[in-house]
């Protein structure tokens, strides 16, 4: 005998649109919708629609504090009661990626589909380390997004050692194949040299705290009036001023996607034979090792060592190498089994 059929309640379909992740508060994203993507093709104006993520999309095989990321190209369905929630992401371009405080969700991912990523740091007040410089440039090499490094506050840099950091600082990254501009979001120094490197483009901007990023963007979009604050005199660090990632349009074409500042930056996903992939500079040379499995640690007839005692290869780039070597070697940020 057949069953008998419960009776459902009859509900209003939703409206299927498509649009653009432009800002995560941690639980609600901002979504910025396109009239030319609607999925059904009707003709709506452009909003900005608030929406949350679905339970079950949440655990996917998504190994992230943030299962959607700003940048994302998304599918939502907007319920007849004005709420909305993602319930697809395009497939990404790109990405980038951090280590997360959160060690048991593993990452989170800063922003998605990039044209290139610009690393705002400064040499004095505070004190930038070239260890956090390379492991943005490697995260970035790792992910195939082109980066930019910004050393921002060179109106500080007026003593004579100073200018000599400068340039040993610009020339080592310069060498290495990056692309290095010089900037005083104060006195408008390379503003334009930056404008001519975001134009027509999506970027996503880092820095660590007190670097002057949010003053850098608030010089480039008039108006924006983004939140700085002091450095501390005690610390010589800055305060977190940006809370969540965000993405704002530029005047001059293209968008911009401003990250909180951080402190630290962890690598994730690099094994240890993949991490001098990573260090153009290391790659190169590491095609005359000897041995095709060199750490460039010990071996004898490693290229690299070779490099770096003919100071070839900057002694600061391989610190860092071997700093993420170590990260990868002691499986710090494996995936949980």
């Amino acid at each position: 005998m057949a069953k008998p059929r419960k009776n459902k309640q009859p509900q209003a379909d939703g409206l299927t649109r498509e649009g653009l992740v432009i800002k995560n508060t941690g639980s609600w994203y901002d979504v910025l919708t396109n009239p030319a993507d609607d999925a059904d093709g009707l003709s709506s104006a452009r909003e900005t629609i608030p929406c949350k993520v679905k339970g079950n999309f949440r655990l996917k095989g998504i190994r992230t504090t943030n299962p959607v990321a700003v940048g994302d190209r998304v599918t939502l369905l907007v319920n007849p009661d004005g709420s909305a929630y993602i319930t697809a992401i395009t497939p990404r371009r790109n990405y980038i990626i951090r280590r997360a405080s959160n060690l048991s969700k593993e990452a989170s991912i800063l922003a998605a589909n990039l044209d290139g990523a610009m690393l705002v740091v400064s040499l004095k007040h505070p004190t930038t380390s070239t260890n956090f410089i390379d492991r943005f440039l490697a995260t970035a090499e790792a992910y195939r997004v082109e980066a930019t490094l910004v050393i921002n506050k060179t109106d500080l840099l007026d003593s004579p050692e100073d200018r000599e950091l400068l340039e040993a600082v610009a020339y080592l990254y310069r060498s290495i194949g990056y692309r290095v501009i010089e900037v005083s979001s104060k006195t408008g120094e390379g503003l334009d040299k930056v404008r001519d490197a975001l134009r027509d483009h999506t970027t996503l901007v880092s820095g660590n705290s007190g670097v002057g990023k949010s003053t850098l963007i608030n010089a480039l979009i008039p108006g924006l009036d983004l939140k700085t604050a002091a450095i501390s005199d005690v610390h010589d660090q800055g305060i977190h001023t940006t809370t969540f990632s965000e993405m704002f349009p530029l005047p001059f074409g293209g968008w911009i996607i401003d990250t909180p500042g951080v402190r630290g930056f962890g690598t994730i996903e690099m094994a240890a034979n993949e991490v001098s992939h990573y260090f153009p500079e290391i790659f190169k040379e590491s095609a005359g090792c000897r041995f095709g499995d060199c750490t460039h640690t010990h071996e004898p007839g490693c290229a690299v060592l070779r490099a770096i005692g003919e100071n070839r290869i900057a002694q600061s780039r391989y610190n860092s190498y071997l700093s993420i070597l170590n990260d990868s070697e002691e499986g710090k940020y494996r995936a949980p089994q």
